[in-house]
């Protein structure tokens, strides 16, 4: 399976017959989608950095909410969360979903914004590889972060939601959650490429290139 950063919280993965988009993002942010007509595209939340599901070609099955899918032999869980940390009374609901692709377990977290209940890691942690908010603001922050990565505790963690030169300039810069993950310095990679059996042993932080995605 393939994966790529198409910036903000939007990735492609591509599996070997299936291609699923996660939470395309309106021009309004600031940076451009490309062409791209996956067969599913699973929507975080009702903002347009997340939903601009009309950006995308084809005719894709949407998943938008919590519960249990079975699309084209792609099982997605989507998981209860909130934007903010009191509930969704600030920002409203967040779904996370791990999605099982190719024998490969994905999560996405979306625009969470609170550290993760037991149950909710628990629900997370077969996850192999972790897509993590890290830039702060309308979502949680690189000390927060970390700390979910250590609850999920995964094969591979990718951030995503971080101040780029195309996206927001009030978010956090991803360097702030390299250093709380211990990682001194990461060459941005155009994509990556997994399968089960080549998983590393010990934990991975990936930084992808949106620009080359």
């Amino acid at each position: 399976m393939e994966i790529s950063w198409l910036g903000h919280s939007c990735f492609r993965l591509r599996g070997r017959e299936v291609t699923v988009i996660l939470d395309p993002f309106a021009p309004s942010t600031g940076y451009t989608l490309p062409r791209v007509s996956p067969q599913i595209v699973a929507v975080s939340h009702d903002h347009p950095g997340h939903n601009y599901v009309a950006g995308v070609g084809g005719t894709p099955h949407v998943v938008h909410s919590a519960g249990e899918y079975e699309i084209a032999d792609v099982f997605i869980t989507g998981i209860q969360t909130y934007h903010d940390a009191v509930n969704g009374q600030e920002r409203g609901a967040n779904t996370a979903y791990l999605i099982e692709l190719d024998e490969l377990s994905i999560c996405h977290l979306g625009d969470v914004g609170h550290g993760l209940s037991p149950e909710q890691a628990e629900a997370l942690q077969e996850a192999h590889i972790l897509l993590v908010p890290v830039g702060g603001q309308s979502t949680i922050n690189a000390s927060t972060a970390a700390d979910i990565v250590r609850l999920i505790d995964p094969k591979v963690v990718i951030p995503m939601h971080y101040r780029t030169e195309a996206g927001r300039p009030d978010l956090d810069p991803v360097d702030r959650f390299l250093v709380e993950m211990g990682q001194k310095e990461v060459t941005p990679q155009p994509r990556v490429s997994y399968t089960k059996s080549s998983l590393p042993d010990t934990l991975q932080v990936v930084v992808l290139d949106y620009r080359r995605g």
